[in-house]
């Protein structure tokens, strides 16, 4: 089932577009927005962009120190503790939100780990699924009381989401061979049909694919292995293919404009790229013929039916649940 709301709006934005100018005009004083991962990479430009445009930034991370060193001089931002593969972690922290009582008019759901190898966290759960999205899940589910109509939760997902559709049968790789990108791609694919749960259930949420971008998210390749994908050199220096990714000032932009455009007021449970709202794939056409490595969100990504059965499967794992239908 693909959703007609898949179609471009002409932003006038595009893929060199940065943060700071989605911003640009807007006055975002009073705001209160959340941003996991939001100390290092694509977090930190959008943080910037949020707070340089007057909004209060919370952001929480596994290692607090790191973060708030990383924040240090940017006015307009709290830190605070979570750590997203560990669910009582995550309940500490909503408690603590929920304690201060403060609605939030936005989350951004950064944070995430990409390519790892197989690891086992919470109850046996793998890594990139449960870091990427289960927490994600139960951090968004137990704060629904300071979220209203006017909230937007942004889900950063990725085109790697064209690797993998859910293994229903095993989510967690209990039963079938590890592969980190199957895993990884899983884990994005999860992100986007969370976005199309939520607006099912009148949260406007949007998931998106920030671009090729250079960050920490990348610290379990191995060398070898990016340069067989041109983005370094043998010597560790940019590869061919460097001149393609976007700085991460750029790769936070798409994420920062799903967050405050008036432009995307009366859309959710949409996937955007490069600042626009993308196209469903045509899937009729063989994956060889769509060139390269191709835009545009896979159906099952969007699809209504995967969206309830993840829903139910993640309140299952989580014991979470602040959007009942």
């Amino acid at each position: 089932m693909i959703t007609a709301q898949q179609t471009p709006i002409g932003s006038g934005f595009g893929a060199r577009t940065t943060a700071a100018e989605v911003v640009a005009g807007l006055d975002l004083s009073g705001r209160l927005a959340l941003v996991t991962g939001g100390y290092s990479g694509l977090g930190l430009e959008a943080v910037r962009a949020l707070t340089a445009a007057g909004a209060h930034v919370v952001v929480p991370a596994r290692r607090r120190d790191v973060a708030q060193e990383a924040l240090a001089g940017l006015d307009g931002v709290t830190t605070d503790e979570l750590d997203l593969a560990d669910l009582d972690s995550v309940a500490a922290f909503a408690d603590r939100r929920l304690a201060a009582g403060h609605r939030l008019d936005v989350v951004i759901d950064n944070a995430g780990v990409m390519a790892c190898p197989l690891e086992r966290v919470g109850p046996g759960w793998e890594r990139q699924f449960a870091t990427n999205h289960l927490g994600h899940f139960a951090l968004v589910n137990r704060l629904a009381p300071l979220l209203d109509g006017d909230s937007r939760v942004v889900s950063v997902s990725s085109r790697g989401h064209h690797f993998s559709d859910l293994h229903r049968d095993d989510v967690h790789y209990e039963h079938r061979d590890y592969d980190k990108w199957q895993a990884y791609g899983q884990s994005k694919t999860a992100n986007v049909l969370f976005a199309v749960g939520l607006a099912a259930r009148g949260v406007r949420a949007f998931a998106l694919h920030p671009g090729g971008i250079m960050t920490p998210l990348q610290r379990h390749l191995p060398l070898a292995e990016m340069v067989a994908l041109g983005w370094k050199d043998e010597q560790g220096n940019p590869g061919p293919a460097a001149a393609n990714l976007k700085t991460p000032e750029q790769g936070a932009a798409t994420e920062t404009w799903a967050a405050t455009s008036p432009q995307l007021a009366d859309l959710s449970g949409v996937y955007l790229e490069d600042c626009e709202v993308a196209i469903a794939v045509d899937t009729s056409v063989p994956p060889d013929s769509r060139g390269g490595y191709p835009g545009g969100v896979m159906p099952y990504a969007i699809d209504a039916d995967a969206a309830e059965w993840l829903w139910a499967a993640s309140v299952e794992a989580t014991g979470v649940d602040g959007f009942p239908r």
